[in-house]
């Protein structure tokens, strides 16, 4: 038990971007996000979010049923804030951080202190967060679904963008995304940590 606390700071932090509001998203959103929320805690991880409603939400859900740590950075900068202004809700968090930055901020936050970026359905903020770890070359795992129009935004992104990147998958099934992520960000730790070790003197 001291162990793994003296080293908590090792365990993954991964965030999931998602709509706030879910009613284009389709039937299958909502199960898809608390699965993929149970799914990063059954992995160890802790999962982060913008402390929204909709998709990110629901992965915070299906995290904490699956007894997780749920960590979220709000947009507003008090707690009065948030619920009053933004009318955004607290449930299902251990800890809400109240950045103070506003949405555009708060996701440029968001995005760089997680490990990697999960992606849902969603419109133009889960659009501005892909971009943000896409400039980033930070790890990315779409979740893919046949009524999520922004699957395809995304491809186009990607495509458009000319700029090689290995460090984004596609995956239908939750799991298997969270899986492949994992695997995907304890290499590129490896290939960091190789790059900043000086080579030994002469």
């Amino acid at each position: 038990m001291e162990n793994n606390q003296k080293h908590g700071h090792k365990r993954l932090k991964l965030c999931v971007s998602g709509a706030a509001e879910t009613g284009h998203c389709g039937p299958s959103a909502l199960d898809k996000a608390k699965e993929l929320g149970a799914e990063i805690v059954n992995h160890g991880a802790v999962l982060v979010t913008g402390a929204t409603t909709g998709f990110p939400l629901w992965s915070a859900i299906g995290a904490k049923e699956a007894g997780g740590t749920v960590v979220g950075l709000s947009p507003a900068a008090t707690e009065r804030e948030h619920m009053e202004v933004y009318r955004l809700p607290v449930d299902y968090h251990d800890l809400i951080i109240y950045t103070g930055f506003g949405y555009s901020m708060r996701d440029i936050l968001l995005t760089r202190s997680t490990d990697a970026v999960f992606l849902g359905c969603g419109r133009i903020g889960t659009i501005h967060e892909f971009t943000v770890a896409f400039e980033d070359n930070k790890p990315i795992g779409i979740l893919e679904d046949e009524n999520w129009e922004t699957d395809e935004v995304f491809k186009m992104i990607i495509e458009k963008g000319h700029r090689p990147n290995n460090k984004i998958i596609f995956d239908k099934d939750p799991k298997r995304l969270v899986e492949r992520i994992i695997e995907l960000v304890e290499k590129t730790k490896v290939e960091e940590y190789r790059l900043t070790q000086k080579p030994p003197a002469d």
